[in-house]
């Protein structure tokens, strides 16, 4: 008799235009596509893959390598609070006058570089990744690297979306280029929860709200990355009509 075939689940929710992304995603993790529930707005995606047992003669070794970790970390926090001690005792008396330097330790070359706005000119990276698929890697890596940095592109909004029960705040789905909602290539950025005011237009002709469609320079700070979702966050800085 064969045993029964055990599930985890997970429940995914989208928004509208990035089902098939997310859907491909969590099959190369070895999700299986159950269902999906379709509102006006968001979608809910519910998938499934088979648990993989976990072995008993590995959850005893596991036990056992925890156990003599707890014996070495004792040992070895016992000997450092000893040679703490003899430290604190040899300590010249003089060091305790010693005052900081009032010189900055990071250069000037440094405090600019943390200000630079990365665009696709200055940035081989940030230029590699408006080429990069919606759910690349390199996506993840790129917003552990620069989160909290501003970056600067020419795009347009692919989709715009009321938030919630709200009627003048939405989320905004923006992609890199001229295409609008035929965007294809490069990340998906997202502004969350955001009004018109926040997006901070600039420029000639501002116009009084915007629309799918519409292109934009857009500056913002770069937030996290989504690998479920293939949504990449970001905090509008400006947005500059062009």
């Amino acid at each position: 008799m064969t045993d029964e075939i055990k599930y985890e689940y997970k429940t995914v929710q989208t928004v509208r235009g990035t089902d098939g992304l997310v859907i491909s995603k969590m099959q190369k993790d070895g999700w299986e596509f159950v269902e999906q529930s379709q509102g006006t707005l968001r979608s809910t995606l519910n998938f499934r893959r088979p648990k993989k047992p976990v072995p008993w003669p590995l959850i005893g070794a596991g036990a056992a390598v925890l156990v003599i970790l707890a014996i070495v970390i004792g040992t070895a926090t016992a000997l450092s609070g000893g040679d703490e001690k003899r430290d604190r005792t040899a300590k010249p008396a003089a060091a305790a006058s010693e005052k900081p330097s009032a010189t900055p330790t990071s250069t000037a070359a440094e405090s600019a570089a943390a200000v630079d706005v990365i665009t696709p000119e200055n940035s081989a990276e940030f230029a590699a990744l408006l080429k990069a698929d919606t759910c690349d890697d390199a996506n993840a890596n790129f917003a552990t690297k620069y989160e909290g940095r501003t970056i600067a592109f020419n795009g347009s909004i692919v989709d715009m979306t009321p938030h919630g029960d709200y009627e003048t705040r939405y989320d905004l789905l923006l992609g890199a280029g001229d295409k609008g909602p035929k965007t294809t290539v490069g990340p998906a950025f997202k502004y969350e929860d955001v009004n018109v005011v926040e997006l901070k237009l600039t420029g000639k002709d501002v116009p009084a709200t915007v629309g799918v469609g519409d292109k934009f320079r857009f500056v913002a700070e770069v937030g996290d990355f989504n690998a479920v979702q293939c949504l990449f966050h970001l905090t509008p800085v400006s947005t500059d009509t062009r």
